[in-house]
């Protein structure tokens, strides 16, 4: 590892570089894990994988992120950054440690009081209590204030009984459920004395220490999936099942021995979001594994491109590398830029959630910090999805080979741009975040609320329109150019105000269209759901719009912090990003006159000279990415397992 590699992955690791190196070696231990997935049978695959769960409890990563007095360390931050470091390996392994320690653990600490931590949160930190995180349905399931499970009180008992009462609200997809959990956290509706309080969270014993299911419960595998065999997904069926009162995790809302409801948060619908609120954490994590799979994914395509030869000059004694064509660099080295970018917009990301929810800070921080998250984990798992695809063609048929993993990463990364939230549907969550400038923070994410809210906040968003009056006026001077082509098309190129100005005025231009034809459907008397339904791509192309001006600015703050040593590196790479990024939606800026053809067609000549410019740092790049041997040395990239 040379100097400048060494000093980027201690730059890349950040502060939590001992969590990250503590799951490195784990694997660097376990190097036949990633095997399983294509050589056992899905039963003992799971059991493996249930065993080296149990040995990285052991090994004390998954403690880092709980409170001392329960066997963990209150380090948040490193609890996340190992999480994402286990993507490096079996990602059936980190999905499993996220339904066990981010999901149902999570759900205890944050959603439970004193007397569920001291009854269940050791056990379920150490693994001895294995649990499920019962949300999803079969037939909701980004919609989750719909959910059909109930829980009803019953005060001649103080019981609660927990009921499937259709075959909709069956709990689908769930994590441990189909071999291994004892308990889930349950989320269902709240019925007391024949009133509904919304979905709260209780804790059900679904399995018998035998592993027979409980009375009651009905517990069914999911079958064979695209990817992720070794996580025992199941499905879950209450036919009135009672738990006792103190079932339920009572944070936010209790019901006493008289079956009394009360909750200090009086508004069911800020009441709800201020629960889902606490489980943000795996949302960012699952932002986190996806942009460390594409790691993955580049490591092993950029390797292989600087080693295999393929044509080349006529007369050549040598065939030319595969990373020395210009469109091979075109379909690898952007996707690499911005896989930078989205690092360091995650270590922002978990910077801030760090902040916040070690300092109990306002509501306004969580729900800006939601949406941020939920902008990351969207753009951060379709990057994976994106990179993985043209990586594996990037390999022809070697990349189809299982042995050389890019055929089990696609396979087990397809389904984080809908777990943990659909990216659509959390983009759209973005959006409605910016639209109300988080001033109704805990309104309803539904069309017909959002339209509503913009109806009543119309001169609010005037004014917000107005104010992007000065941004536009600062654009005519970056951006040179604007209606003809007598400015010189190059000038401020590689400038990151103009590209952070680009970005912005995309954003601001694109929040400030839909807000205005929202509202204009408002007062023409319009059905308030059809007006947000008929704006609805307009709505989401602006949160995307929004998430990749963020992640920019993280990298370009990124850059600006970097030891010298390392700096001009990382610009190189930072505007090669930004470029592309503005390239990609080139036709928008035209449409906008935000380009005149000119600069588009420099700013494309500029992309392809910034990939001849990183080109010979490429392997690099990936190397300071920490990934471990194991996870990248594929047969492909050590031809000498084949001699």
């Amino acid at each position: 590892m040379g100097m400048e590699t060494s000093g980027l992955r201690e730059y890349l690791d950040g502060p939590y570089k001992a969590a990250r190196d503590v799951v490195r070696a784990g694997l660097e231990a376990n190097p036949e894990l990633l095997d399983f997935a294509v050589t056992l049978p899905t039963d003992e695959y799971r059991d493996k994988v249930l065993e080296l769960l149990q040995q990285i409890t052991a090994e004390g990563h998954p403690a880092r992120g709980f409170p001392k007095e329960y066997g963990g360390e209150g380090d948040l931050g490193g609890f996340i950054a190992g999480f994402e470091t286990l993507a490096f390996g079996d990602l059936s392994l980190m999905v499993k440690a996220g339904v066990q320690f981010g999901l149902f653990a999570g759900a205890i600490l944050h959603l439970g009081t004193e007397r569920h931590h001291e009854r269940y949160l050791a056990d379920a930190v150490s693994g001895r209590l294995l649990g499920c995180f019962a949300m999803t349905e079969t037939g909701h399931g980004s919609n989750v204030q719909a959910l059909g499970t109930t829980a009803t009180y019953d005060a001649s008992t103080g019981e609660f009984v927990v009921h499937t009462p259709t075959p909709s609200a069956r709990k689908d997809y769930i994590g441990n459920a189909a071999r291994h959990g004892r308990m889930a956290a349950v989320f269902a509706q709240l019925v007391v004395g024949g009133e509904t309080h919304g979905v709260h969270c209780l804790l059900v014993p679904i399995r018998a220490d035998d592993g027979t299911a409980m009375p009651g419960v009905t517990l069914t595998d999911c079958g064979p999936k695209l990817g992720l065999n070794g996580v025992d997904n199941g499905r879950i069926v209450f036919d009135q099942v009672r738990v006792p009162r103190e079932a339920l995790l009572d944070r936010y809302a209790q019901i006493d021995a008289e079956g009394n409801y009360k909750s200090e948060i009086e508004n069911p619908d800020r009441r709800f979001f201020t629960m889902l609120g606490t489980l943000v954490q795996g949302r960012v994590s699952v932002g986190g594994a996806a942009i460390n799979a594409s790691k993955v994914a580049l490591a092993i395509a950029i390797r292989y491109g600087d080693q295999r030869r393929q044509f080349g000059a006529p007369g050549s004694a040598e065939e030319a590398l595969l990373l020395d064509y210009r469109m091979h660099q075109r379909r690898l080295l952007p996707l690499l830029a911005r896989t930078y970018a989205l690092h360091f917009a995650q270590a922002e990301l978990v910077d801030e959630f760090v902040r916040i929810f070690g300092d109990g800070s306002s509501e306004h921080d969580r729900r800006a910090l939601e949406a941020q998250a939920a902008g990351t984990k969207a753009l951060g798992t379709w990057h994976a999805t994106e990179t993985i695809q043209t990586c594996r063609e990037a390999c022809g048929g070697a990349g189809y080979l299982a042995e050389n993993r890019l055929a089990t990463l696609k396979a087990d990364t397809d389904v984080f741009t809908t777990f943990e939230g659909d990216n659509t549907v959390l983009l759209q969550l973005v959006a409605k975040g910016l639209l109300t400038d988080y001033r109704e923070s805990f309104g309803k994410l539904d069309p017909l609320g959002t339209a509503r809210f913009i109806a009543a906040q119309a001169v609010e968003i005037a004014v917000e329109k107005a104010a992007l009056r000065p941004l536009v006026e600062r654009l005519r001077d970056v951006v040179p150019n604007r209606s003809g082509d007598s400015a010189d098309p190059d000038a401020g190129l590689r400038d990151d105000g103009y590209h952070s100005g680009m970005l912005r005025f995309r954003e601001e231009h694109m929040l400030a269209g839909v807000a205005r034809r929202l509202k204009a459907g408002i007062d023409a008397g319009d059905e308030p759901f059809e007006v947000f339904n008929r704006c609805q791509d307009h709505v989401i192309a602006a949160g995307r719009a929004h998430v990749d001006r963020v992640v920019l600015e993280a990298f370009q703050a990124a850059v600006a912090d970097a030891p010298e040593e390392i700096r001009q590196l990382l610009k190189d790479v930072c505007d090669l990003h930004a470029l592309a990024t503005i390239e990609a939606e080139r036709a928008w800026y035209l449409e906008h006159g935000r380009l005149s053809p000119g600069r588009s067609k420099a700013i494309t000549a500029l992309v392809n000279e910034l990939c001849a410019v990183v080109r010979p740092a490429a392997v690099e790049l990936v190397d300071a990415f920490g990934i471990p041997g194991s996870a990248v040395e594929v047969p492909m990239v050590v031809p000498s397992q084949h001699e």
